[in-house]
This record gives C-alpha cells, sequence and structure tokens, in this order.
C-alpha cells in the first residue's frame, strides 16, 4: 500500500506564541474566532489599521499556518485553519473566552457590525 498522505500539523508552542504575541495579529484572529471567515477589507475597517499592515499580519498567521485564506474576486478572505491540532484551537478558544468583554476585543467587534458595504455587497469599503 501507499504512504499515508495525511500528516497531521505539527505547530510549535514557540510558533503560536510569537504569532499572537503581536496585539493586531490577536486582534485578527479574536475576529476570525467569532465569524468563520472574513475579508481583508473587514479586518482593515474593524481594527482600524491600514490594508497593508492587516495583510503583512495576515500573512505571518499564514506562514505560521494558523489561518488560511481564499481569494473571491479581488477579495482575499481569511479564516482559522481548520487543520489546526486540537491543543492549539483550545488556546486560541480560550484566549477568546478571556478576551470577552475587554477592550480593543469588543470595539472590534462593534466597528465590524456597523462596517457598510460587507462582502456579499457589490463593493467592500
Amino acid at each position: 500500500m501507499g504512504k499515508d498522505i495525511f500528516v497531521p500539523m505539527n505547530i510549535l508552542p514557540s510558533t503560536l506564541y510569537s504569532a499572537i504575541a503581536h496585539e493586531t495579529r490577536l486582534r485578527c484572529l479574536m475576529l476570525l474566532l467569532e465569524h468563520d471567515e472574513l475579508c481583508v477589507c473587514e479586518l482593515t475597517h474593524a481594527i482600524g489599521a491600514a490594508q497593508p499592515t492587516i495583510s503583512r499580519h495576515l500573512a505571518h498567521l499564514r506562514e505560521a499556518e494558523l489561518v488560511s485564506d481564499r481569494r473571491e474576486g479581488l477579495w482575499i478572505y481569511y479564516r482559522i485553519n481548520p487543520e489546526l491540532p486540537v491543543w492549539v484551537t483550545n488556546v486560541l478558544q480560550e484566549t477568546a473566552n478571556g478576551v470577552r468583554g475587554v477592550a480593543p476585543f469588543t470595539e472590534d467587534l462593534a466597528m465590524l457590525k456597523q462596517m457598510p458595504n460587507r462582502p456579499g455587497a457589490p463593493r467592500c469599503a
């Protein structure tokens, strides 16, 4: 028989904690946990950072394999990598539980909720 093509992800704790140590990356991850998938423009609007800044941090999260992305037309959508090891998912979920109701995470959610022209509309802000 052939080799098993499924290789479980092996994220080192140092990779995870380094990736989430930056506030912008952590804020992106917390928003993605709350909303299964978000466009770069939604993250930019919610966090209030410039698009190149958000894109750079998302690239870091993608390289760490914490998020995956897909392109749809002009937009790139990000989501928490569904293949994350359980321990990583647990750390992220416990972090989300711990910051629920705490600034700036509450403000990020409120800003996203108020965003006009969210994806699905003809144009993203």
